[in-house]
């Protein structure tokens, strides 16, 4: 019996994973595309300070939370077509997100964008899998090309994003994504292998409204947190971690869930997920605060903002492409996920340095540099051990899962430094002050991941 990989053209398949990796650099992209741009944003449809900060989180909540389900989806239906869907929705919900005229359009429309980005990627890792399985080395390269988009996606949408807004006019940050959903959908057919049609089952629908709601009033009672009180922020908190017990205590029982739970007695596979939640809660409130500090302390305008952080685009797909795989291959992933998170918390510390009257080239560059490594180390190792933990059936509900950890520990450590960093003043000592906490913060939390990366991962 052949496998998709044995028949497919060799330059066929790569053509595939440049496809695939375009799919992982486009829904990170656009988690982080509209950091730059929205200042003019909140002028435009009227946000608040205390709303703004749901252009992102509309965003991660619908991709985080709805991502099991587009695991789940992958193996019914076939990687292939929730692929195209994906692309399909995500394209709609780019126009509805670009022509809104309000603040209810505006989350709408990125609440439709999350979830077409919910199916695009755990069917992109199966279909990954799909092409490159059989064969180890070639899934470790193939594997780095497609991990070393992510993080750059995301540093990437906030170069582009200062371009966009200082050339163009904020929708069009927006509107970029229909070009190449258009691409990516006449491509999928021509190079992507269409497989099987998927597996016999039902869906949990109630199970992924649950989760979706549970990820997003935790969220929400967190971010909320400085100007609610404790009453309040309890209150959703509390909520919010019943929904999502509510959850697991469905995935137990149902007949069909939405995440058989028994998937993590996997070897690694829970502890590798777990490495990639920390990662994006480490990760993620680093780019986030480092982009206001440029613009709002050092007066970057919203283009040079952007090329400021092309130097750790730069060196994060160096370090995927050509040092993970090397150190993967050496001693395995349990080491480079280990250090990696350990060199992120030190450029997140050195960051934490940064002054009022600071410069790129010392408070910045070098910092970034430092964490730029650690996250290059870090994630292609705990991507791949997870998604080859479990059973090649189960490999969409695989890749739901390691999506989902990476994206949830993005929104809540978001919402966590974003609570942890709120002032008053826009006086750049204050500014500098409160972001500097963040990054503490952040370090902390790569520290923790470190320690527990080095308890939970078992030795081969």
């Amino acid at each position: 019996m052949t496998t998709a990989q044995e028949t497919r053209p060799n330059t066929l398949r790569w053509w595939a994973l440049g496809l695939l990796a375009l799919a992982q650099f486009m829904v990170i992209m656009d988690t982080s595309i509209i950091g730059v741009a929205l200042p003019r944003m909140r002028d435009a449809l009227g946000f608040t300070p205390s709303t703004l900060s749901w252009v992102f989180n509309a965003y991660v909540i619908a991709f985080g939370g709805l991502l099991l389900l587009g695991g789940r989806l992958s193996d019914l239906f076939g990687a292939r077509k929730l692929f195209a869907t994906g692309w399909a929705i995500l394209l709609a919900g780019s126009v509805l997100a670009g022509a809104a005229g309000n603040v209810p359009v505006e989350l709408a429309g990125r609440i439709v964008q999350g979830a077409g980005a919910a199916l695009i990627a755990p069917s992109a890792l199966t279909l990954l899998m799909m092409l490159f399985g059989s064969n180890p080395k070639e899934l470790t390269k193939a594997l780095a090309l497609y991990g070393a988009a992510a993080p750059a996606g995301g540093t990437a949408g906030v170069f582009l994003g200062g371009v966009i807004t200082e050339y163009l006019s904020w929708p069009w940050v927006f509107y970029l994504n229909v070009p190449i959903a258009v691409l990516a959908l006449v491509a999928t057919r021509a190079v992507l292998p269409g497989g099987a049609t998927g597996t016999r089952g039902t869906v949990d629908v109630l199970g992924a409204l649950t989760v979706t709601l549970g990820l997003g009033t935790l969220v929400y009672g967190i971010v909320r947190a400085p100007e609610a009180g404790w009453a309040a922020t309890l209150t959703a908190v509390g909520s919010g971690l019943v929904l999502l017990a509510v959850f697991v205590v469905r995935q137990a029982k149902a007949r069909t869930p939405l995440m058989r739970l028994s998937i993590f007695r996997a070897p690694r596979l829970g502890a590798a997920n777990l490495a990639q939640v920390f990662l994006g809660a480490a990760w993620i409130p680093m780019w986030f605060f480092l982009n206001l500090y440029l613009q709002q302390v050092l007066g970057f305008r919203a283009f040079p903002a952007g090329a400021a952080l092309l130097p750790m685009t730069a060196l994060i797909m160096l370090g995927m492409i050509a040092l993970a795989p090397r150190v993967i291959g050496r001693f395995g992933p349990k080491p480079p996920i280990v250090a990696g998170l350990v060199v992120l918390a030190a450029g997140l510390g050195w960051l934490a340095l940064v002054r009022a009257d600071g410069s790129f080239w010392v408070d910045v560059l070098p910092a970034s540099l430092v964490a730029a490594l650690g996250m290059s180390l870090a994630f292609i190792p705990s991507l791949s051990t997870a998604i080859s933990a479990a059973r090649p059936e189960e490999g969409g509900l695989a890749s739901g899962i390691v999506n989902t950890g990476y994206q949830v520990g993005s929104a809540l450590g978001l919402a966590v430094m974003t609570a942890l960093a709120a002032t008053a003043s826009n006086d750049a000592v204050a500014l500098t002050n409160s972001y500097s906490t963040a990054f503490v913060g952040s370090a902390v939390i790569a520290l923790v991941g470190a320690g527990l990366a080095a308890l939970t991962f078992r030795r081969q």
